[in-house]
């Protein structure tokens, strides 16, 4: 493996270009991603979610590693809540290095340490107040932990960018 790749790699963000490698896109539209919540099945959006989104042909879509909690500093907060709007602050921040907003985001999985229905109320806030309407599709995975000690919570993102 060439050494820029590993240090891609290892960086935790891969960008790929899906469909025609020469296509170019003519505008802001171009990159609109295509909420479908099917009237067959619940309304996620109340919980701050959609059911599916579709990222426009030929656009790139790039990969966010899991933004755990840790604010510049490498300090982490002992409180959930805190943990959560400092992932999402440190998404904000991985968007803004791409160029992309957070209506470029088609998917989330968040991993949450413990997991329990009282947590649900701070990530739905915290979900709705970064994405507004433009809910990307998302998925919840408990588990027991996460890579650093004392982390409660992380959030990875794939997102359409120019």
């Amino acid at each position: 493996m060439s050494h820029a790749l590993k240090h891609l790699l290892i960086g935790g963000l891969i960008i790929m270009n899906l469909g025609n490698p020469t296509a170019a896109l003519a505008n802001e539209n171009d990159l609109k991603l295509t909420i479908v919540n099917p009237k067959t099945l619940y309304d996620p959006s109340p919980n701050g979610y959609s059911t599916a989104v579709i990222t426009p042909r030929g656009a790139r879509v790039a990969y966010i590693s899991g933004q755990g909690s840790q604010d510049s500093t490498g300090a982490l907060s002992p409180d959930f809540a805190v943990q959560v709007e400092q992932a999402y602050a440190n998404l904000g921040a991985a968007l803004d290095g791409l160029g992309a907003k957070p209506d470029r985001v088609a998917k989330l999985t968040v991993f949450v340490v413990d997991h329990d229905m009282s947590k649900l109320e701070v990530l739905t806030r915290n979900v709705k107040k970064m994405f507004g309407d433009a809910l990307p599709a998302q998925t919840l995975v408990p588990v027991p932990k996460l890579a650093v000690d004392g982390m409660l919570f992380e959030v990875e993102a794939v997102a359409v960018v120019d």
